[in-house]
């Protein structure tokens, strides 16, 4: 049980309810991935979509919520956690129901690129409103491990609820979340109190940081994604103008007075190998979904049920991470947890590298099983040790600069999978285009697991936690920010 004392500070709130309101939307998030990501198939069946443009109806949302996150999480901090959150679910609401209507594939895009940025402004709110509604410790690593729990059990939920609903048609799996949204916004108006208005101080959000760095990502996506479909030369001058992108998010933070990311932070080593470690677990993550759903369907021809209940297996997660997840984290540390969690998953997609075009789910289930243990010793103790450490005011900032990672590296995962193992149509390269495939994620679980355990000796991170820690900008620039807060 979640103890409901709350952390100094915090909106007088009843905390239980906060938590039942906010889990209820990240269990939404999980589930409404989870759906889709069973119904790719009759998608492309029904659309007459290409291997590369479904790969988009994945990737338009995660860099739609990878890009937008940083200026979500500024913009919960400095316009109010609970009325940002509101506000970006109903626009959740609405796009998710305009995308069961599309009518073409350029259509379902757009309209999960528009979901994807809600998704970017309500989940770090979502997620700070829980930060500051418990003390740090073990009150606030509970709730944090039950909100990743539930966002395991959407996942498990949507893969089953997905298969059922494709079976009707696939744009049911765009309506139900639309009922369910509805709900947890009206809870979320009884039970989330507003928060004390933050203060007027003149701070205003850095839109042009977010277009960069959302315009440098979507590029370098485009890029890797269209490597096996067009000339080196054009796949080089798509990834530099990505390059070019992200170094002009550079200028940007550097001379804005109030940047999405203030630049010092990352000097801090420790803060960008969790975040690394975050991108990679999650480019392999949907990655691999990815390659064994199209393998189960198109290429096994099983229905969307039966791919929904072959995976079923994965949503151990949802059961570990509350129980088991804790106690190993007590025991053992973040770090180790979570080097052993992407451990797991390389192993993972190596059981799968041997797939053959007429493999027993028997010989599946190891993989799928050692997936969802990865997933439950990873995802929470990540969500922790991003958010330690940090001061109140930012903490909207540290959701957004973990969720950044973990969404940037689901697209650049979607795209590389694309790029090497379904350089055609998969039903015609066949279980070699799938195997090919399956090394992506497999080296990029091998690349997290390594930089998760590279913490310094003898630092704190190195006690028991990869280490996410905010500096606080000092001397003159502190005070020449202050001056013009002012």
């Amino acid at each position: 049980m979640v103890s409901t004392s709350r952390a100094p500070g915090a909106p007088p709130a009843r905390t239980g309810g906060v938590l039942l309101v906010l889990c209820g939307a990240i269990f939404l998030e999980g589930i409404d991935v989870a759906m889709l990501n069973v119904a790719l198939p009759s998608i492309r069946a029904d659309l007459g979509m290409s291997t590369g443009e479904l790969q988009w109806v994945m990737s338009a949302y995660v860099l739609g919520y990878g890009g937008f996150m940083l200026l979500g999480g500024r913009a919960a901090d400095l316009f109010g956690r609970r009325r940002m959150f509101v506000l970006w679910l109903t626009v959740f609401v609405l796009f998710s129901g305009l995308g069961g209507l599309a009518t073409g594939g350029w259509t379902l895009i757009l309209a999960r690129f528009v979901t994807g940025v809600a998704a970017a402004f309500m989940t770090p709110a979502g997620l700070s409103i829980i930060t500051t509604s418990f003390a740090e410790g073990p009150e606030r690593n509970r709730a944090l491990l039950v909100y990743s729990g539930t966002s395991a059990a959407g996942f498990t939920v949507g893969l089953v609820a997905g298969g059922l609903l494709t079976a009707v048609h696939w744009r049911w799996v765009f309506f139900a979340p639309v009922v369910l949204a509805l709900v947890i916004l009206a809870a979320a108006l009884v039970c989330v109190p507003p928060a004390e208005r933050p203060e007027r101080t003149g701070r205003r959000v850095d839109a042009a940081g977010a277009l960069t760095v959302t315009a440098g990502l979507v590029l370098i996506v485009l890029g890797v994604e269209r490597a096996a479909h067009t000339t080196a030369v054009l796949t080089a001058g798509t990834l530099l103008a990505g390059l070019a992108f992200l170094a002009a998010f550079v200028l940007v933070e550097r001379r804005s007075p109030e940047p999405l990311v203030r630049l010092g932070v990352l000097r801090d080593g420790a803060l960008v190998r969790a975040n690394l470690a975050a991108m990679l677990f999650a480019a392999g993550f949907f990655g691999f979904q990815f390659l064994v759903v199209l393998y189960l369907q198109e290429l096994r021809g099983w229905t969307a049920l039966q791919t929904s209940l072959a995976m079923l297996v994965a949503g151990v997660d949802a059961v570990l991470s509350p129980t088991l997840t804790p106690r190993l984290v007590d025991r053992f540390g973040n770090a180790r947890v979570i080097t052993g969690g992407l451990l797991l998953a390389a192993l993972s997609y190596g059981l799968f590298l041997p797939v053959t075009a007429d493999w027993t789910y028997a010989a599946m289930f190891p993989g799928l099983l050692a997936l969802g243990l990865a997933f439950s010793l990873a995802y929470g103790p990540l969500t922790i040790v991003a958010t330690e450490g940090v001061a109140e005011e930012e903490q909207g900032l540290a959701g957004g600069l973990l969720y950044t990672a973990f969404q940037s590296g689901a697209a650049l995962g979607l795209a590389a999978v694309t790029a090497v193992g379904a350089r055609t149509d998969p039903r015609a390269a066949g279980v070699d285009g799938i195997r090919a495939g399956l090394l992506v994620p497999f080296a990029a679980a091998l690349l997290a697991a390594a930089i998760s355990a590279y913490p310094r000796p003898g630092s704190r991170k190195a006690a028991g936690s990869v280490g996410v820690t905010l500096v606080r900008p000092r001397g003159r620039r502190r005070r020449r920010r202050e001056r013009r807060a002012a």
